[in-house]
C-alpha cells in the first residue's frame, strides 16, 4: 500500500499542489492512533473500519470510495517450487509438511495477522503450526523471511509481496479458506481541508491508476 499510495500521492501533489504527509501502518495500528485522538484529512482502512467511522460521524458522509482489494496469498521465493495449494486438502498438507512458515504477528493487528491463526484453528492445525510459525511485524517482513530462505513460504496480503524483490505470489488460499480485504478511502469529518481530501480520494481511484495498483499486487474494484 505504501508504494502505490506514495507514488500516487507524489503525482497528486505535483498536479494539484497540496503537499501530503503520509502515515502508514496496519489497520490495527492506525485504528489505535485514531482511538488515541490522532487526526487525518484522508483515512484509508478496511471497508468495515470505514463503515464504523461513517456510522460514528468520524468520516464525512458520501466521501467513501473503495480503492483497492488485496487477498491473503502464499508467498514464495522467485524460482523456487511452489507448494500445491490447489485444493483445501493440498493446502493442509503443505502446512503440515513445511518446516517454517512466515506470517504477521497477530499482536500487530493486521488483516492477515488476525485471520491466519483463526484459520489454523478452523483447520485443526493450531497446535501443529504454533512451533513452526515465524511471527513478523508486517507482511513485508514475512516476504523477506521467505526470500532469505528462513521460511518455506509465507502467508500475507498480496499487496505486501510485490514490494519485496524476489518474492512472488504462488496463489491465493484455496476456497473456502481464502479471504479478500477491500481498502476504502474516506475524508475525515474533522478535516480542515475537505476539498483537498476529496480531491485526493478521487485521484486514488481514477481509471488510469489501475495499472499502478495491479503492479503492486492489488485488484481494483469494479465500478
Amino acid at each position: 500500500m505504501h508504494l502505490a499510495v506514495g507514488a500516487l500521492g507524489r503525482s497528486f501533489s505535483e498536479e494539484a499542489g497540496p503537499e501530503l504527509a503520509l502515515d502508514f501502518g496496519t489497520v490495527g495500528v492506525l485504528q489505535a492512533k485514531l482511538d488515541a485522538g490522532e487526526t487525518a484529512d484522508v483515512l484509508i482502512l478496511s471497508r468495515p473500519m470505514i463503515d464504523k467511522l461513517l456510522a460514528s460521524g468520524a468520516a464525512q458522509p458520501g466521501s467513501a470510495r473503495d480503492v483497492a482489494k488485496t487477498f491473503i496469498a502464499v508467498c514464495i521465493r522467485a524460482g523456487s517450487t511452489a507448494p500445491d495449494i490447489a485444493t483445501p486438502e493440498a493446502f493442509k498438507r503443505a502446512l503440515e509438511q513445511a518446516k517454517a512458515i512466515a506470517m504477521s504477528d497477530p499482536a500487530v493487528g493486521g488483516s492477515a495477522a488476525v485471520y491466519v491463526p483463526v484459520l489454523f484453528e478452523r483447520m485443526g492445525l493450531a497446535a501443529v503450526m504454533k512451533p513452526k510459525s515465524l511471527l513478523e511485524k508486517n507482511g513485508v517482513e514475512v516476504a523477506r523471511r521467505v526470500v532469505e530462505g528462513k521460511a518455506d513460504f509465507g502467508l500475507t496480503l498480496s499487496g505486501e509481496v510485490a514490494s519485496v524483490e524476489q518474492a512472488v505470489i504462488a496463489g491465493p488460499l484455496p476456497q473456502p479458506y481464502g479471504q479478500d480485504t477491500t481498502y476504502t478511502a474516506a475524508a475525515s469529518a474533522s478535516s480542515a481541508a475537505p476539498d483537498a481530501a476529496k480531491a485526493f480520494i478521487a485521484a486514488l481511484t481514477r481509471p488510469e491508476t489501475r495499472d499502478m495498483w495491479k503492479k503492486q499486487g492489488f485488484e481494483v474494484p469494479q465500478g
